[in-house]
């Protein structure tokens, strides 16, 4: 397979991938895409071999070889994250997503997750001193 069927692979990866609605100013695509881009796509200026200074020459490294079945791999990895494979080979059942000590807890995780993103500072500092002061 060559590497441009690797890169398109990439590409629909990051095409598909969600975004982080907690953290949108990390973007797992960015990384991604600067990796495959170092990696995959061809250099546009043309490596040089020696570096001469001050009479010494030193020999640079062009390029890190290229590992097709390890980039295979990876992209087959990718893949199972984003179609959630792992979720539906090992199926949580509904005693571990309801403990008899909190049931409610996953719930109120994921509320708190969907609420998290659009709260303001204010509405944050207020949660947290909430937390604190806990008369339950």
């Amino acid at each position: 397979m060559a590497k441009s069927i690797i890169y398109k692979h990439y590409q629909r990866i990051l095409t598909q991938w969600p975004v982080d609605r907690l953290r949108p100013e990390v973007s797992f695509q960015k990384i991604i895409q600067h990796r495959i881009d170092t990696q995959l796509k061809p250099p546009t200026t043309p490596p040089q071999d020696n570096v001469v200074s001050n009479q010494a020459q030193a020999t640079i490294p062009t390029s890190v070889p290229f590992d097709e079945q390890g980039q295979l791999e990876q992209v087959n990895v990718l893949y199972s994250l984003l179609e959630n494979r792992y979720k539906k080979k090992y199926p949580l059942s509904e005693k571990m997503m309801r403990p008899a000590s909190n049931p409610d807890y996953y719930d109120k995780l994921v509320k708190e997750l969907d609420e998290a993103p659009n709260r303001s500072r204010f509405q944050s500092w207020l949660n947290k001193w909430k937390g604190f002061l806990r008369f339950s």
